[in-house]
């Protein structure tokens, strides 16, 4: 390899290691799987070009299938477009519409795909007249630069006005970072095409370290908000927030769920006669085996007051299974809880817990004040699983109606229980019972 060369062989180990780098962060992404493709394309193209079509071109003259080293060019600009498309469906649109923007951006990938192929038709016209056009001062511009220039340039100003389209949608702090550094660095990179050899790794390099740094700046910021949310939600809504956003997994939607309710039975009494530390070490071996229980089963923590937790199954993510995921939990938070509670009982204070399982249509969504939000459900079936859990006797499991119906026939552990008045609602609510084994 020529001394010469060298400055583009580092960019191209720049673009490779940055494609390496974001598949094995974020592999399962198809978002980044199609950023990882655009920036190995650009890494081969510049190797590719560098040690095999330049050494040829200068020994051999310019051969019939010269076209094939523009494939990788063509796929860059390919891939590129459709790890922004791909961004721009996950940020929420809301009331816009995103048709032209999404149509914009296929537009621009069969501009880069006719590049390609008139580059396979014409190579020598290519190498001539466009690569690297101003490694000459005294070469003056070919009509054919524009055969070759024209589709590439029309695609740059398509793709970036479909992504300038994107902050229409008010994306998050972190979407608004990594789509400014790709629309600023994706010029600096293209430019690479055109600018002398001993010019385009500068520019090139600068386009990718430009997009590297808003591209960790969001990967870092996703990190600490799923790691926060981890603590609160299911690893299901941690990923989806990671992925989407803390607004895609938090807008307000109406579906049917699960509800789980448990409280600690004589905890009043309890904590009156404990000390307070103690009652802190007992709610917190409780929370932790109701978090790990809910956790297990997809289901997403809205609310722990004192002894009480309120769970959702079924949102934000809906799941098809919510009322037999909501039953296991129930199960699953009984037998932890008893062992919770059998641990820290005496001979004179006694301490239990009780399970209520009800469903229904709610709607959930983030509501509250710019300084602080909370995810909330409303619907009949969120105080009808407090109210079941608060009939609930130790070690018991009351559920409604709807959750019978919904396991159909394959429940056979439930057993009818008493018509219970319940505040709130005006008829006697039929209970089902699942009693302890």
């Amino acid at each position: 390899m020529s001394v010469e060369y060298t400055p583009q062989i580092i960019v191209s180990l720049l673009a490779l290691g940055m494609s390496l780098s974001f598949i094995v962060a974020d592999g399962a992404s198809p978002t980044s799987r199609s950023l990882s493709a655009f920036l190995a394309c650009i890494g081969i193209s510049i190797s590719a070009n560098v040690l095999i079509g330049i050494p040829l071109r200068q020994e051999k003259g310019v051969p019939a299938w010269d076209g094939l080293f523009a494939i990788p060019e063509m796929l860059a600009f390919i891939f590129a477009y459709e790890w922004l498309l791909r961004v721009r469906r996950t940020i929420p649109a809301g009331k816009l519409n995103t048709r032209g923007a999404d149509n914009m951006l296929r537009v621009a990938q069969g501009l880069a795909l006719f590049y390609g192929l008139i580059s396979l038709l014409y190579p020598r016209l290519r190498v001539e007249h466009f690569l690297n056009l101003l490694r000459d001062s005294n070469e003056t511009m070919h009509p054919s630069f524009f055969l070759f220039a024209t589709p590439l340039a029309l695609s740059l100003v398509l793709g970036t006005a479909s992504g300038l389209l994107m902050f229409n949608r008010r994306p998050d702090k972190a979407e608004v970072l990594r789509g400014a550094a790709f629309l600023i660095g994706a010029p600096f990179m293209a430019s690479g095409l055109i600018l002398p050899l001993h010019i385009a790794p500068v520019t090139t390099a600068i386009g990718l370290l430009i997009f590297l740094v808003g591209a960790v700046q969001y990967h870092v910021t996703q990190g600490r908000r799923a790691q926060f949310m981890a603590r609160f939600l299911s690893p299901q809504v941690a990923k989806l927030v990671a992925e989407r956003g803390l607004k895609s997994a938090t807008d307000e939607q109406t579906l049917e769920i699960s509800v789980v309710c448990c409280d600690l039975r004589g905890f009043t009494a309890f904590s009156a006669a404990t000390s307070s530390k103690k009652v802190i070490q007992i709610l917190r071996e409780y929370y932790d085996a109701v978090g790990a229980a809910a956790a297990a089963f997809g289901g997403t923590i809205k609310d722990q007051a004192g002894d009480g937790v309120l769970i959702l199954v079924g949102a934000p993510i809906p799941l098809e299974d919510h009322a037999r995921r909501a039953v296991e939990l129930a199960k699953r938070i009984r037998s932890s809880g008893v062992a919770v509670t059998e641990k820290w009982s005496d001979s004179e204070l006694r301490l239990g817990v009780g399970v209520g399982v009800a469903s229904g249509f709610v709607t959930v969504g983030v509501i509250g004040a710019a300084s602080r939000l909370e995810y909330t459900a409303v619907g009949p079936a969120v105080n009808l699983a407090a109210r079941l859990c608060s009939e609930a006797s130790h070690a018991e499991i009351l559920i409604d109606q709807r959750t019978i119906d919904l396991l159909g026939s394959g429940d056979s552990e439930s057993k009818p229980g008493e018509a219970l008045m319940l505040k709130g609602f005006q008829l006697p609510v039929q209970s089902y019972v699942l009693a302890a084994a």
